[in-house]
């Protein structure tokens, strides 16, 4: 019995993690990055430190805006700036902190199941 889950094949499944970035959909990503259902952009931060609203402004521009936000803050969970949360929330967004594994794994079974999802991945 096949169990593949049924995704477009536009769909950006995370396959893997780690060595300092993610294989998804077949392609390496080196450093972090920003995962959308259809895309996957290149994204600057190294720590939640780095984490502005800016540099989340493509996940807040996107079409359609997702609901859930995974983050991924590493090898570890964070404690994400009010600020952050407060401009997320205002877009409509619930942002999830996680370390990158779960947030990768997490990201995956959200979006087999049709969920509006995105993920913004510190790299490990």
């Amino acid at each position: 019995m096949d169990i593949t889950p049924v995704v477009s094949s536009e769909s950006q499944l995370i396959h893997g993690y780690g060595d300092l970035g993610f294989t998804i959909t077949g392609t390496r990503h080196e450093g972090s990055v920003l995962v959308l259902p259809t895309r996957t952009l290149p994204w600057a931060a190294k720590a939640v430190a780095e984490i502005t609203v800016e540099s989340l402004q493509p996940l807040l521009e996107a079409e359609p805006r997702p609901a859930v936000l995974l983050l991924g803050c590493g090898k570890g969970m964070a404690v994400i700036p009010r600020e952050i949360k407060a401009a997320l929330r205002a877009a409509g967004m619930v942002v999830e902190p996680m370390d990158t594994g779960a947030a990768c794994r997490t990201y995956n079974v959200l979006l087999t199941e049709g969920r509006d999802v995105a993920a913004a991945l510190i790299a490990v």
